[in-house]
């Protein structure tokens, strides 16, 4: 017990004897989705905050990521048997994210370790979080896999290798674009900085994703007001209807 007391205590020591601390910012912090709404672009930006000049050895890296809202889901596989295809085998995910997008100064194996990417869940694979019965868990990395291809076709899932712009081992940057297909609620942007494969600092901002205008009132009133909501649709699709009718018997004058 003493002993893991004092590794406790000295863990955060270490990391801060490195001197080096993220300071950094959002160009901007919130999103509202209108009707218009086609997707938007977040520039994130930082610098690295030091005492003393940079230390000798292995350089240091960057590592950025944009995580969506997450929620469970069921994965099946489907298979053609007698010419109909079936679903055969499921397994359930307890939690997975409706975007995500990994930014690096360099490729993901070389500037980060297996260690700090499973204790901080940077990647994907460990930011899925696959949770179920004991005849689930066998193999279920294939069907994660499959997750990850099917919402990378659609780029809610992106690794962007490379893309941060690193000067002089001080200031960096990327820029980060989010679909227009965005799912409503709290986007967490996380940053890193590493050196030698190991996590020295990181540090988290919120991006808040918010519909607006007459989108955020018709949701509101679709889960708080379903009856009202219902009514209003049916004397909507009534009003519509006889205007179309009307419309067609000018046209046939």
């Amino acid at each position: 017990m003493i002993r893991a007391a004092l590794l406790a205590l000295w863990l955060p020591t270490a990391v801060l004897a490195e001197g080096e601390e993220i300071v950094s910012g959002l160009s901007q912090n919130r999103v509202a989705i209108t009707a218009n709404f086609d997707g938007s672009e977040i520039l994130i930006y930082g610098a690295v905050k030091r005492e003393a000049p940079a230390p000798a050895g292995a350089p240091l890296e960057v590592v950025i990521t944009v995580e969506g809202p997450s929620t469970p889901l069921v994965i099946r596989r489907k298979e053609r048997r007698a010419g109909i295809w079936v679903n055969t085998s499921a397994i359930t995910v307890d939690a997975a994210p409706s975007f995500y997008a990994v930014a690096t100064t360099g490729p993901v194996e070389k500037i980060l370790s297996g260690t700090d990417d499973l204790r901080y869940k940077i990647t994907l694979p460990h930011a899925i979080r696959a949770v179920g019965s004991a005849s689930e868990a066998e193999g279920s990395e294939e069907f994660i896999t499959a997750l990850e291809r099917i919402r990378s076709t659609d780029e809610s899932y992106r690794l962007l290798e490379n893309q941060v712009q690193l000067v002089e081992e001080t200031l960096f940057r990327t820029d980060v674009v989010l679909p227009a297909n965005l799912t409503e609620g709290d986007y967490k942007v996380r940053m890193f900085i590493t050196r030698g494969g190991r996590v020295i600092d990181h540090m988290e901002r919120v991006i808040g994703v918010r519909k607006a205008g007459l989108e955020r009132t018709l949701y509101v009133m679709a889960h708080e007001q379903p009856f009202l909501y219902g009514l209003i649709s049916l004397a909507l699709a009534a009003v519509a209807g006889w205007a179309a009718s009307a419309g067609f018997r000018l046209l046939r004058r």
